[in-house]
């Protein structure tokens, strides 16, 4: 099998984004919900996002910079706040999720524009998406500036809002489909996730039980 190789030292930026977003797929999205100091709110869609840890809860989600190297609105709001919502996007939410991913200026309200309806936060003043399957809220843990494209935040989840009808309460499961979250892939295209199979990793004991019975 043949793979074409590329020296990203010799890449432009375009061509490294191009290259990284078409081949790490698919990528959650994340919506994110801040608010300004001054109490404005704002929502904006983001697929460098990802979950490090559990212990303590952390997540990472990267927020690219305009090119002037300003900070969007959310970097800014994270920075003079430090607490965000980050929401699960579903195939119900897609369409609205775009609207918030419309480049309005800091004084269009991207919610109302998407007709998204939205209660107080509990743990943190940024508010919650009601029709997202699920909202993180988070604090900021740190923020790494690893270079002129994006902020890094790292974001210690203190509190999960999950849609009662996709989790169990008595063993924490939560059901995948009923989750019908969506993924990013490259350029304009996202996938969904409900088509699902399960590999179970075996232990050792039983891979060499099964690798023996299968050599004699």
């Amino acid at each position: 099998m043949e793979h074409t190789h590329f020296d990203f030292g010799a890449l432009n930026e375009r061509e490294r984004y191009k290259l990284l977003i078409g081949t790490v797929i698919p990528r959650p999205i994340a919506l994110i919900t801040t608010l300004g100091r001054d109490g404005r709110a704002n929502a904006g869609p983001f697929s460098f996002l990802n979950v490090l840890t559990h212990d303590p809860a952390i997540i990472a989600v990267g927020v690219e910079n305009y090119a002037d190297m300003r900070f969007k609105d959310t970097a800014r709001n994270i920075r003079e706040t430090g607490e965000f919502t980050v929401h699960i996007v579903d195939q119900a939410l897609v369409d609205q999720m775009e609207i918030c991913a419309i480049k309005f200026g800091p004084e269009v309200d991207e919610l109302a524009e998407a007709g998204l309806e939205t209660v107080p936060g509990y743990a943190v003043g940024s508010p919650r998406i009601l029709a997202a399957p699920a909202a993180l809220e988070c604090r900021r843990y740190m923020t790494l500036e690893v270079g002129k494209a994006r902020e890094i935040i790292l974001g210690e989840v203190v509190g999960l809002y999950v849609r009662s009808s996709a989790v169990d309460t008595n063993n924490l499961h939560i059901d995948k489909q009923a989750m019908d979250a969506v993924g990013r892939l490259g350029g304009h295209s996202y996938t969904q996730t409900q088509d699902q199979f399960e590999v179970k990793t075996q232990s050792p004991e039983q891979w060499f039980a099964e690798k023996s019975s299968t050599v004699r």
